[in-house]
């Protein structure tokens, strides 16, 4: 058994004196694990870490086992990300997210958005916005996505200010006001009538939401924490959104 593909590096763990076994994130394969023999040599390391984009040959004698991986670089961009809290925090919790899935379950619009976020790293507060999006994203694939379309008891999609901690729906300002305490902020930057950027109010609200449904239906079953990196993310893109000029 045999394929290439281009692909993003989640992260390592070492396996032996010499080698590591490498996750990565491919477009039609999904997560993969694949063993990289001289792993941990010098030449490897700066190749294998987090965030980097590689040409990955992987083989194995039958498609369930793990596999070799033979890995050469595309494009180096991990040590772009160490450079601010923003990025570093931001890999970190967005190859946890992705760990969530089934290992070698193909989501291509997550490989994409994973890529794209992480060029974009360098801009903390749009950064922060596109990390939302790709919440939703991998809550949709989990099989509990929101409907922020349009207004769960009146159909408008207009003037849509709340959602539902019950539904996961869409609730219109004025459907939703006599019980606004129960209710979940919808930002206007995730609403059909978006605007350019979100403040840091609705940043903050945007992480309140997608953070309650991911707890409700992925971390508290199945009895995990969320990682401690996404509020690392989360206090540094709401601060570089205030420092935003």
């Amino acid at each position: 058994m045999q394929w290439q593909e281009e692909a993003i590096v989640l992260g390592v763990k070492r396996h032996g004196e010499t080698s590591v076994i490498a996750e990565v994130m491919t477009r039609e394969r999904g997560r993969h694990m694949g063993l990289v023999r001289g792993g941990r040599s010098r030449t490897m390391q700066p190749v294998l870490q987090p965030g980097n984009l590689v040409d990955v040959t992987w083989r194995a004698r039958l498609d369930e086992h793990l596999g070799e991986f033979r890995i050469e670089p595309i494009r180096q961009r991990a040590a772009r990300l160490m450079e601010s809290a923003v990025a570093l925090y931001g890999v970190q919790t967005m190859a946890a997210l992705l760990r969530l899935l089934p290992e070698r379950d193909p989501h291509p619009h997550l490989y994409e958005a994973l890529d794209i976020i992480l060029d974009h790293l360098d801009d903390p507060a749009g950064a922060g916005e596109l990390f939302i999006r790709f919440e939703l994203a991998v809550l949709n694939d989990l099989g509990f996505g929101l409907d922020l379309t349009e207004c769960a008891a009146t159909g408008r999609r207009d003037r849509l200010t709340f959602v539902s901690p019950k539904s996961g729906r869409a609730v219109s300002e004025e459907a939703g006001r006599p019980y606004a305490e129960r209710m979940l902020v919808l930002p206007a930057f995730l609403g059909p009538e978006r605007q350019e950027t979100a403040s840091p109010e609705e940043l903050e609200a945007a992480f309140r939401l997608t953070g309650f449904f991911l707890h409700r239906h992925v971390y508290d079953p199945r009895g995990i924490e969320m990682p401690s990196a996404r509020e690392g993310f989360r206090e540094a893109a709401i601060k570089a959104a205030r420092e935003r000029p």
